[in-house]
């Protein structure tokens, strides 16, 4: 039976019964997301304090401290973004604007999208036997650093590469018109082009370093000891994921395993909007 628009009454039935479908994953997935946040903030909340935040543990005096932990994910974050930065933003700028053989570009592509999918734990074995023993570095902050500078090489490649082939050929022709060379159309031209994406692929980086946890327990450690950069870099020393599965699974500190969780759940809602609010920015930058 055709109705006067041309589409059939089963057809009709079969669109709306798709578009039923949909509206309901996208209310059980909103409604997740919701039910997740709120009971992480209503169980962790009521469990920061101050002296939580500002202190470090003590086990003589039975206090409970994340300052150590706060701090080392801070030295963490900006290790390996000091690694994988120049490496992945480089390696993109290589294979997108100056490597000829497109088979080779094909296999380090594909060879980025495969790390980028193997599970973590496999990181942390690796960075275990090659950074804390190969090279002696022993259970340290700056070999969990490097192994999640490797961890987001490809996140941080494969974004920059996307970025770069957005920017137009015709600016890169028309700077090639005016006499620049090669690097100096890249560095003024393109690099400014696509710095929204740089951008975006650093902040999912920090987001992905900062929830790590099981790459971490074989390379960092887990010490809650309060050191400055230089000494806290080259000594064990526990994020505040580690930290969570510490107090939560060896200590049964449920309280404050849920205060360290909604301090993670508000870094990393922060990160995702200064993405978007990154994004946002250079596109008006863009049309304009």
């Amino acid at each position: 039976m055709i109705q006067k628009s041309g589409i059939s009454v089963s057809r009709r039935i079969f669109i709306l019964s798709m578009r039923i479908l949909m509206w309901i994953s996208v209310a059980m997935t909103c409604a997740l997301v919701v039910f997740l946040i709120v009971y992480v903030f209503l169980k962790g909340i009521p469990n920061i304090s101050w002296e939580l935040l500002s202190t470090k543990p003590s086990y003589l005096s039975g206090r409970i401290g994340i300052l150590p932990d706060i701090l080392n994910t801070i030295y963490i974050v900006l290790a390996a973004l000091l690694v994988v930065l120049p490496l992945g933003v480089g390696a993109a700028v290589y294979l997108t604007e100056y490597a000829g053989n497109k088979a080779l570009v094909g296999v380090i592509e594909y060879a980025a999208e495969t790390l980028s999918g193997i599970p973590s734990i496999i990181y942390g074995l690796v960075g275990m036997l090659f950074f804390c023993q190969f090279l002696n570095m022993k259970t340290s902050l700056m070999a969990g650093a490097l192994t999640l500078a490797v961890m987001n090489l490809p996140t941080v490649m494969r974004t920059t590469q996307e970025s770069l082939k957005t920017v137009p050929a015709s600016y890169r022709e028309g700077a090639f018109g005016l006499g620049a060379g090669k690097w100096r159309v890249i560095r003024t031209v393109v690099l400014p082009g696509c710095v929204d994406g740089v951008i975006t692929g650093c902040i999912l980086a920090v987001g992905r370093i900062v929830g790590e946890s099981a790459a971490l327990l074989f390379t960092a450690g887990f010490a809650h000891a309060l050191n400055g950069v230089i000494e806290g870099l080259s000594s064990s020393g526990a994020t505040l994921t580690v930290a969570l599965y510490v107090y939560a699974k060896e200590q049964g500190e449920f309280g404050i395993a849920f205060a360290i969780a909604a301090i993670l759940m508000i870094l990393t809602l922060l990160i995702n909007l200064s993405a978007v609010l990154v994004e946002h920015y250079f596109a008006k930058r863009r049309n304009r």
